[in-house]
Protein backbone atom coordinates (compact mmCIF):
# COMPACT_ATOMS: atom_id res chain seq x y z
CA UNK A 1 0.00 0.00 0.00
CA UNK A 2 0.98 3.70 -0.88
CA UNK A 3 2.32 5.53 2.74
CA UNK A 4 0.19 8.12 3.55
CA UNK A 5 1.33 11.86 3.38
CA UNK A 6 0.62 15.10 4.72
CA UNK A 7 1.24 18.34 2.92
CA UNK A 8 1.96 20.94 5.45
CA UNK A 9 1.83 24.25 3.58
CA UNK A 10 2.38 23.24 0.37
CA UNK A 11 6.11 22.97 0.84
CA UNK A 12 7.21 21.00 4.17
CA UNK A 13 6.12 17.19 3.94
CA UNK A 14 6.00 14.32 6.34
CA UNK A 15 5.87 10.92 5.53
CA UNK A 16 2.63 9.37 8.07
CA UNK A 17 3.82 5.92 8.59
CA UNK A 18 7.06 3.83 7.90
CA UNK A 19 10.92 4.54 8.83
CA UNK A 20 10.66 8.31 7.83
CA UNK A 21 7.80 9.34 10.12
CA UNK A 22 7.98 12.60 11.33
CA UNK A 23 11.20 13.81 9.22
CA UNK A 24 11.08 17.02 7.54
CA UNK A 25 11.90 16.76 4.00
CA UNK A 26 12.44 19.78 2.08
CA UNK A 27 11.28 21.17 -0.89
CA UNK A 28 13.66 19.76 -3.94
CA UNK A 29 14.88 17.17 -1.78
CA UNK A 30 13.70 13.69 -3.28
CA UNK A 31 12.94 11.72 0.14
CA UNK A 32 13.39 7.75 -0.54
CA UNK A 33 12.70 6.61 2.57
CA UNK A 34 10.70 3.87 1.64
CA UNK A 35 12.97 2.24 -0.95
CA UNK A 36 10.87 4.01 -4.13
CA UNK A 37 11.87 6.42 -6.49
CA UNK A 38 8.54 5.99 -8.74
CA UNK A 39 5.01 4.84 -7.54
CA UNK A 40 1.99 4.46 -9.15
CA UNK A 41 -0.76 2.76 -7.76
CA UNK A 42 -4.81 2.19 -9.35
CA UNK A 43 -3.85 5.06 -11.92
CA UNK A 44 -7.06 5.22 -14.30
CA UNK A 45 -6.92 6.75 -17.90
CA UNK A 46 -10.25 6.77 -20.13
CA UNK A 47 -9.97 8.63 -23.47
CA UNK A 48 -13.70 9.24 -25.14
CA UNK A 49 -14.71 6.26 -23.37
CA UNK A 50 -11.90 3.97 -23.65
CA UNK A 51 -9.66 3.10 -20.89
CA UNK A 52 -5.95 3.73 -22.05
CA UNK A 53 -4.91 2.97 -18.16
CA UNK A 54 -7.21 0.60 -15.97
CA UNK A 55 -5.92 0.32 -12.62
CA UNK A 56 -2.40 0.54 -12.60
CA UNK A 57 -0.31 -0.09 -10.30
CA UNK A 58 3.80 -0.22 -10.74
CA UNK A 59 7.08 1.07 -8.47
CA UNK A 60 10.40 1.29 -9.19
CA UNK A 61 13.58 1.02 -6.81
CA UNK A 62 16.36 3.53 -6.90
CA UNK A 63 19.10 3.36 -9.09
CA UNK A 64 16.95 0.31 -10.97
CA UNK A 65 16.71 -0.28 -14.61
CA UNK A 66 13.31 -1.68 -15.37
CA UNK A 67 11.86 -2.24 -19.11
CA UNK A 68 8.25 -1.85 -19.83
CA UNK A 69 6.84 -4.40 -22.56
CA UNK A 70 3.45 -5.39 -24.15
CA UNK A 71 0.99 -4.91 -27.70
CA UNK A 72 0.30 -1.84 -29.55
CA UNK A 73 -2.21 0.04 -27.27
CA UNK A 74 -0.90 -1.52 -24.06
CA UNK A 75 -0.99 1.39 -22.07
CA UNK A 76 2.93 1.97 -22.39
CA UNK A 77 3.49 5.51 -23.64
CA UNK A 78 0.34 6.83 -21.74
CA UNK A 79 1.74 5.60 -18.43
CA UNK A 80 5.00 7.94 -19.42
CA UNK A 81 2.60 10.86 -20.35
CA UNK A 82 1.22 10.48 -16.76
CA UNK A 83 4.34 10.42 -15.29
CA UNK A 84 5.64 13.35 -17.49
CA UNK A 85 2.85 15.59 -16.97
CA UNK A 86 1.36 15.50 -20.02
CA UNK A 87 -1.80 13.64 -19.14
CA UNK A 88 -3.64 13.66 -16.11
CA UNK A 89 -5.41 10.49 -14.73
CA UNK A 90 -9.02 10.25 -13.44
CA UNK A 91 -7.93 9.12 -10.49
CA UNK A 92 -4.91 7.24 -8.86
CA UNK A 93 -1.18 7.80 -7.02
CA UNK A 94 1.45 9.27 -8.94
CA UNK A 95 4.92 10.07 -6.24
CA UNK A 96 8.07 10.58 -7.26
CA UNK A 97 10.29 9.32 -3.77
CA UNK A 98 8.03 9.59 -0.96
CA UNK A 99 6.85 13.08 -0.71
CA UNK A 100 6.48 14.55 -4.58
CA UNK A 101 2.52 14.31 -5.66
CA UNK A 102 3.43 14.55 -9.32
CA UNK A 103 -0.43 14.83 -10.26
CA UNK A 104 0.21 18.44 -8.26
CA UNK A 105 2.77 19.51 -10.81
CA UNK A 106 3.00 20.17 -15.00
CA UNK A 107 5.37 19.06 -17.47
CA UNK A 108 8.18 21.99 -17.04
CA UNK A 109 8.05 21.61 -13.15
CA UNK A 110 8.38 18.03 -13.43
CA UNK A 111 11.46 18.31 -15.77
CA UNK A 112 12.88 20.20 -12.97
CA UNK A 113 11.92 17.97 -10.13
CA UNK A 114 14.34 15.54 -11.51
CA UNK A 115 12.39 13.75 -14.34
CA UNK A 116 13.78 13.22 -17.58
CA UNK A 117 12.14 11.76 -20.80
CA UNK A 118 13.56 10.74 -24.34
CA UNK A 119 10.45 10.79 -26.90
CA UNK A 120 10.45 7.53 -29.58
CA UNK A 121 12.08 10.31 -32.11
CA UNK A 122 15.05 11.95 -31.79
CA UNK A 123 14.30 15.52 -31.32
CA UNK A 124 17.41 17.16 -31.42
CA UNK A 125 18.20 20.93 -33.13
CA UNK A 126 19.65 19.53 -36.34
CA UNK A 127 21.36 23.12 -37.44
CA UNK A 128 23.34 23.58 -34.25
CA UNK A 129 26.45 20.95 -33.55
CA UNK A 130 26.53 18.29 -31.04
CA UNK A 131 28.34 20.33 -28.42
CA UNK A 132 25.95 22.94 -28.98
CA UNK A 133 23.04 20.81 -28.06
CA UNK A 134 24.24 19.52 -24.88
CA UNK A 135 25.68 23.20 -24.17
CA UNK A 136 21.78 24.44 -24.66
CA UNK A 137 19.99 21.11 -22.65
CA UNK A 138 22.91 22.20 -20.01
CA UNK A 139 21.85 25.80 -19.73
CA UNK A 140 18.12 25.02 -19.51
CA UNK A 141 15.63 27.60 -19.49
CA UNK A 142 17.61 30.78 -20.23
CA UNK A 143 17.94 32.35 -23.96
CA UNK A 144 19.23 30.51 -27.10
CA UNK A 145 22.03 33.27 -27.34
CA UNK A 146 23.13 33.16 -24.10
CA UNK A 147 22.99 29.62 -23.30
CA UNK A 148 25.28 29.64 -26.54
CA UNK A 149 27.88 31.88 -26.39
CA UNK A 150 27.73 32.25 -22.64
CA UNK A 151 30.69 31.54 -20.57
CA UNK A 152 30.77 27.94 -18.94
CA UNK A 153 32.44 26.84 -15.78
CA UNK A 154 34.52 24.59 -15.05
CA UNK A 155 32.43 21.99 -14.10
CA UNK A 156 30.19 22.57 -16.63
CA UNK A 157 32.98 21.77 -19.51
CA UNK A 158 33.83 18.61 -17.66
CA UNK A 159 30.12 17.17 -17.40
CA UNK A 160 29.93 17.68 -21.14
CA UNK A 161 33.39 16.22 -21.83
CA UNK A 162 32.04 13.47 -19.64
CA UNK A 163 28.93 13.23 -21.23
CA UNK A 164 30.52 13.28 -25.01
CA UNK A 165 32.45 10.54 -23.95
CA UNK A 166 29.37 8.45 -22.34
CA UNK A 167 27.70 9.11 -25.39
CA UNK A 168 30.35 8.63 -27.63
CA UNK A 169 30.25 11.47 -29.79
CA UNK A 170 33.56 13.15 -28.61
CA UNK A 171 34.84 13.00 -32.05
CA UNK A 172 31.61 14.29 -33.30
CA UNK A 173 31.03 17.07 -31.15
CA UNK A 174 31.59 20.17 -34.22
CA UNK A 175 29.85 18.06 -36.36
CA UNK A 176 25.80 19.40 -37.25
CA UNK A 177 23.51 17.49 -35.53
CA UNK A 178 21.53 16.95 -38.67
CA UNK A 179 24.37 15.15 -40.71
CA UNK A 180 24.19 12.21 -37.60
CA UNK A 181 23.00 8.56 -37.89
CA UNK A 182 19.21 8.03 -36.95
CA UNK A 183 21.02 6.08 -33.84
CA UNK A 184 24.19 8.47 -33.20
CA UNK A 185 20.64 11.68 -33.03
CA UNK A 186 19.14 8.97 -30.02
CA UNK A 187 22.68 8.75 -28.40
CA UNK A 188 22.57 12.64 -28.75
CA UNK A 189 19.44 13.23 -27.33
CA UNK A 190 19.90 10.75 -24.13
CA UNK A 191 22.78 13.35 -23.22
CA UNK A 192 20.80 16.11 -23.86
CA UNK A 193 18.98 14.46 -20.91
CA UNK A 194 22.25 13.19 -18.91
CA UNK A 195 23.61 17.00 -18.56
CA UNK A 196 20.75 18.13 -16.78
CA UNK A 197 21.74 15.54 -14.18
CA UNK A 198 18.33 13.59 -13.77
CA UNK A 199 17.36 10.93 -11.18
CA UNK A 200 14.88 9.12 -13.55
CA UNK A 201 15.28 8.51 -17.17
CA UNK A 202 12.46 7.25 -19.10
CA UNK A 203 13.50 6.02 -22.60
CA UNK A 204 10.59 5.44 -24.77
CA UNK A 205 11.87 3.00 -27.69
CA UNK A 206 15.60 4.11 -27.48
CA UNK A 207 16.44 1.26 -30.59
CA UNK A 208 13.49 2.05 -32.62
CA UNK A 209 14.98 1.70 -36.18
CA UNK A 210 18.45 1.09 -35.25
CA UNK A 211 20.99 -0.83 -36.96
CA UNK A 212 22.81 -3.93 -35.04
CA UNK A 213 25.52 -1.97 -34.15
CA UNK A 214 23.79 0.71 -33.26
CA UNK A 215 21.66 -1.41 -30.38
CA UNK A 216 24.32 -2.72 -29.24
CA UNK A 217 26.38 0.28 -28.52
CA UNK A 218 22.76 1.51 -26.73
CA UNK A 219 22.51 -1.24 -24.58
CA UNK A 220 26.04 -0.40 -23.35
CA UNK A 221 25.33 2.96 -22.74
CA UNK A 222 21.86 1.97 -20.85
CA UNK A 223 24.05 -0.32 -18.74
CA UNK A 224 26.73 1.91 -18.08
CA UNK A 225 23.83 4.03 -16.81
CA UNK A 226 22.44 1.52 -14.26
CA UNK A 227 22.69 2.44 -11.11
CA UNK A 228 23.69 6.40 -11.39
CA UNK A 229 19.66 6.81 -12.60
CA UNK A 230 16.66 5.19 -12.26
CA UNK A 231 15.62 4.06 -15.83
CA UNK A 232 12.63 2.99 -16.96
CA UNK A 233 12.68 1.74 -20.55
CA UNK A 234 9.97 1.05 -23.29
CA UNK A 235 11.11 -1.30 -26.23
CA UNK A 236 9.50 -3.85 -28.11
CA UNK A 237 13.40 -4.91 -28.89
CA UNK A 238 12.98 -8.64 -27.17
CA UNK A 239 16.58 -8.87 -28.05
CA UNK A 240 17.72 -5.52 -26.48
CA UNK A 241 15.52 -5.83 -23.86
CA UNK A 242 17.29 -9.41 -23.06
CA UNK A 243 20.90 -7.41 -23.08
CA UNK A 244 20.43 -5.04 -20.41
CA UNK A 245 16.91 -6.30 -18.09
CA UNK A 246 16.80 -7.71 -15.02
CA UNK A 247 12.91 -6.83 -14.22
CA UNK A 248 10.10 -6.72 -17.15
CA UNK A 249 6.80 -5.26 -16.64
CA UNK A 250 4.64 -6.33 -18.94
CA UNK A 251 1.37 -4.17 -19.48
CA UNK A 252 -1.98 -5.33 -21.56
CA UNK A 253 -4.65 -3.18 -22.18
CA UNK A 254 -3.67 -0.67 -19.18
CA UNK A 255 -2.65 -2.56 -16.39
CA UNK A 256 -0.14 -4.82 -15.83
CA UNK A 257 -0.25 -8.59 -16.69
CA UNK A 258 3.12 -9.60 -15.14
CA UNK A 259 6.55 -9.06 -13.86
CA UNK A 260 9.42 -10.97 -13.44
CA UNK A 261 12.82 -11.57 -15.59
CA UNK A 262 12.42 -11.81 -19.00
CA UNK A 263 12.61 -15.64 -19.34
CA UNK A 264 9.92 -15.90 -16.36
CA UNK A 265 7.20 -13.24 -18.65
CA UNK A 266 7.80 -15.05 -22.09
CA UNK A 267 6.71 -18.39 -20.15
CA UNK A 268 3.68 -16.97 -18.89
CA UNK A 269 0.68 -18.19 -20.69
CA UNK A 270 -1.10 -14.95 -20.38
CA UNK A 271 1.77 -12.93 -22.20
CA UNK A 272 2.17 -16.00 -24.63
CA UNK A 273 -1.17 -15.35 -25.41
CA UNK A 274 -1.49 -11.38 -25.16
CA UNK A 275 1.60 -10.42 -26.89
CA UNK A 276 4.49 -12.85 -28.15
CA UNK A 277 2.30 -15.36 -29.84
CA UNK A 278 2.77 -19.20 -29.83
Amino acid sequence: MSPDLLEQGGERLRSASGPGYGRVVRPGQLDLTHGRILYLEDVHVSFDGFRAINGLSIDIAPGELRCIIGPNGAGKTTMMDIITGKTRPQRGTVFFGGTIDLLRHGEAEIAQLGIGRKFQRPTVFEALSVHENLELALQGSRALRASLWGRLSGAQRDRLAEVLTLIRLQDRMTRSAGLLSHGQKQWLEIGMLLVQDPKLLLLDEPVAGMTDQETERTAELILTLKGRHSIVVVEHDMGFVDRIAEKVTVLAEGAVLAEGTLAQVQADERVIEVYLGR
